[in-house]
């Protein structure tokens, strides 16, 4: 099915998709022939509630990873609400069905499309480092100049706790450009929480592979492993205490977050964890205090822009390393005109400018309060085209490579040379979500807590973990890295939502987690769609390789299976993806959504990746 079929024909309120009618079209679009519209589904005891990875409509449109989100966040659009109003329902909901990937003790970043000024805005609401964070705050005094163990030790403790951007952003989101008050935006997932949600298989298997983490930290271990074992399959899951803390910051707003006694509670938990009676585990104390929280604050930034074959592509500007780092890869490919390469040499180029945009990204980009990044530059066509020029169309080159020079003058093809690189901790988990509304209006906002289940540290009492955003640093003091650690600095992020604009208005929005695959994860997603003549739900479905200017390629094994032969005398050496927080081989979960003609929307989860995702419209045509 090519794009321009799949760019539908809406009329007689019927959809004709690909010459396919909305009855016909399930199979085509999910290879799924399972049923259920994305609406509200009061009855949490007995089953699941119901979910598409895809859906077409009218209205506005969500998608998330979960399916109680969605709807909740599809439910605020058919109240009148607005695409800000259903990101921040959605998001405090997925705070509540997916704890272990966001929620209000993390942070993350925030993409608005305006359809009344027709302008891209951004909310860096990026967790910080402490005032008192030392730069040698990783490194283990009993083996001098070496950090702690990263997993479980680092990973499990109060030190790589940051002070959380979530809560602020939402409120600063509603204010400038929603129609609902925090609390009336937060009561949806209050009630969730209250009522409880329905345990899959994804929650379960996510659990288990942090028992050892959890099981250190008393009241995680109350909540999460209820007699010692991870909630059954099935089973109504209940978060009573997260319920409470919704009510409260409805009614008082992010000053009871960043002041009073929760606070309080919250910096005494990150300097005294509370760990669990013989556990073995150290789980260090860490330096937030509430001075750190009270003096929190988001950042509006300008967004950054690169033009790819007739679009406009906004992405996330530094602290974030996304927007920089899909931008230029978009601009190294520019020139090699993917559209017309065969598949197994599309592949290569795109993993080959991969590999030249994360050099660049690990030697110029940080928080660009502490670091001089040269954005302008970074995403300039010159030093695209630089770059691009080192790809060799028959062989794969050696890794990793040595960063460009952004400096505004560019001749030639310079010589690419190796050089160390320093290893990568950034986290795997984190969720992302779409929203549209029947205005024009489109958000990408990409949230997390870091690793599959933050820090582990659940602050008692209040229901929601604590993030671990701050081992996104360079654990080993460097005066020339860009991301070592100092007070007050936000650490690098790979998150990367993204908003395509066509003829200047919207025709793409999409994000995905996977910790620095999630810069890939995008990337890959894009040039399926706008090069290799996929569908957007065919472009999420597809099996993904990730290229981090490292010497072998992250791929999932179906990628792997299906291309590893072709792409073998290029000279890539591809590698099964995993994490050690989770038992998944996959790379990323994308949500997304496409506008169509006629003001229509396409919205579109992942099918099978964590448990498949979940996709709504307002005015649902199909399916129905």
């Amino acid at each position: 099915m090519t794009p321009k079929r799949l760019a539908a024909t809406l009329t007689a309120g019927a959809l004709v998709l690909g010459g396919l009618t909305a009855s016909g079209a399930a199979a085509a679009l999910t290879g799924s022939t399972s049923s259920g519209a994305a609406t509200a589904q009061t009855d949490h005891s007995a089953q699941p509630t119901q979910k598409y990875a895809t859906a077409i409509g009218f209205g506005g449109a969500v998608a998330s990873v979960d399916a109680d989100a969605t709807n909740i966040g599809v439910s605020v659009l058919r109240r009148g609400g607005n695409a800000v109003d259903a990101a921040v329902a959605t998001a405090a909901a997925l705070g509540v069905t997916e704890p272990y990937s966001a929620g209000v003790g993390g942070g993350g970043y925030f993409v608005y499309y305006s359809a009344k000024d027709r302008k891209v805005y951004t909310i860096d609401g990026r967790e910080t480092a402490p005032a008192t964070m030392p730069p040698d705050a990783f490194l283990n005094p009993a083996t001098p100049g070496k950090p702690y163990t990263f997993f479980p030790d680092l990973v499990t403790s109060g030190v790589s706790v940051g002070i959380p951007g979530t809560l602020a952003t939402w409120d600063s989101a509603l204010h400038s450009w929603g129609s609902l008050s925090l609390g009336k935006a937060l009561k949806p997932a209050a009630d969730l929480a209250d009522r409880g949600f329905v345990i899959d298989q994804t929650f379960r298997n996510q659990t288990l592979d942090n028992k050892a983490r959890f099981s250190a930290i008393t009241p995680t271990a109350a909540l999460y492993l209820p007699n010692g074992d991870a909630p059954v399959v099935g089973s109504v899951f209940k978060n009573k205490d997260l319920a409470k803390t919704y009510e409260l910051l409805g009614k008082k707003g992010p000053s009871a977050f960043y002041g009073g006694a929760l606070a309080q509670e919250i910096a005494t938990t990150v300097q005294t964890p509370p760990k669990a009676p013989g556990a073995t585990l150290p789980v260090m104390p860490g330096h937030l205090t509430t001075t750190d929280l009270a003096k929190y604050k988001v950042i509006k930034r300008e967004p950054t822009k690169v033009s790819y074959d007739g679009l406009d592509v906004y992405g996330m500007a530094p602290s974030s390393s996304g927007g920089t780092t899909v931008g230029e890869a978009l601009n190294i490919l520019a020139p090699l005109k993917l559209s017309k390469q065969s598949t197994p040499q599309a592949l290569h180029s795109y993993l080959e400018a991969s590999a030249l945009a994360f050099a660049d990204r690990g030697k110029y980009v940080g928080d660009p309060a502490f670091v001089d990044v040269p954005t302008k530059e970074l995403l300039s066509k010159g030093f695209g085209a630089e770059r691009s020029c080192l790809i060799d169309p028959a062989k794969a080159s050696i890794k990793p490579l040595q960063p460009g020079s952004p400096d505004g003058s560019y001749s030639g093809c310079p010589a690419g040379i190796a050089h160390e690189d320093k290893a990568d901790t950034e986290g795997l988990s984190t969720t992302h979500l779409v929203a549209a509304d029947k205005w024009g209006n489109i958000v990408s906002y990409t949230l997390t807590i870091e690793q599959t289940g933050g820090s582990g540290i659940l602050v008692p009492g209040r229901g929601f973990l604590l993030n671990n955003e701050l081992t996104d640093f360079t654990a080993i003091p460097d005066p020339a890295d860009p991301n070592r650690i100092q007070p007050n600095k936000r650490p690098r992020s790979s998150m990367s939502p993204t908003i395509v604009l066509k003829n200047g208005k919207p025709f793409l929005a999409l994000g995905s987690p996977g910790g620095s695959t999630i810069i890939t994860t995008v990337l890959q997603t894009l040039t399926n769609r706008l090069d290799r003549g996929m569908t957007l739900p065919d472009a999420i479905a597809a099996p993904r390789a990730s290229q981090r200017n490292t010497a072998n390629v992250t791929a999932e094994p179906p990628f792997i299976d299906a291309y590893g032969t072709v792409l073998k005398p290029y000279g890539h050496t591809l590698v099964p993806a995993g994490d050690a927080l989770t038992s998944a081989a996959e790379i990323g979960a994308v949500a997304a959504l496409e506008v169509l003609p006629h003001g229509g929307y396409l919205a579109a989860a992942e099918p099978k990746r964590r448990g498949g995702g979940a996709a709504g419209t307002v005015d649902q045509l199909w399916p129905n």
